[in-house]
Parts: C-alpha cells; sequence; structure tokens
C-alpha cells in the first residue's frame, strides 16, 4: 500500500482520535519544513493524559509509529503534542 505525505497526518489523527475521550476535539496540524515535518496534536485538556500515557509511554509509541511510517516516505518527521 503506497503513502501519500498526508497520510502522516491522518495517521497521527487517527491514533488519537481512537485513543480519546473527545475524538471532535482533536486537531492535527502539519508544517513542513526544509527537512523535516511537524505535526502538530492538539486535545481536550481532559484527554491530554490518555495521548501522553503513563510516563509518557503512548506518545512515545506514537512517536515511534509516526518514525517508522515517515522513514518509508524518506522524510523526516516529528511529533508534537500542543496543549
Amino acid at each position: 500500500m503506497a503513502m501519500d505525505p498526508s497520510s502522516l497526518k491522518d495517521l497521527v489523527e487517527f491514533m488519537a482520535k481512537s485513543l480519546v475521550d473527545f475524538p471532535d476535539e482533536v486537531v492535527v496540524r502539519e508544517v513542513v519544513g526544509e527537512q523535516t515535518t511537524v505535526v502538530e496534536l492538539r486535545v481536550a485538556k481532559k484527554d491530554l493524559g490518555k495521548v501522553i500515557g503513563k510516563q509518557g509511554r503512548t506518545a512515545r509509541s506514537m512517536r515511534t509509529i509516526l518514525m517508522a511510517a515517515s522513514t518509508k516516505l524518506q522524510k523526516r518527521s516529528v511529533l508534537e503534542i500542543v496543549e
């Protein structure tokens, strides 16, 4: 299955919406730089803990999945969880 670059944003959105109680409040923004794409994830305040997880495990896992997907696209991307 071929991935288009916009699917990184979709991937993060899908993961986040699957985790939270308020999926309608999930906002994902992609900031494309020269060498790195920053994927900004914003969720409802009450859902922040769910997305970060115990000791940041969930956030780390999401970053790992994003990194694997962006490596496949030969891009570099980072996930930022914004409050």
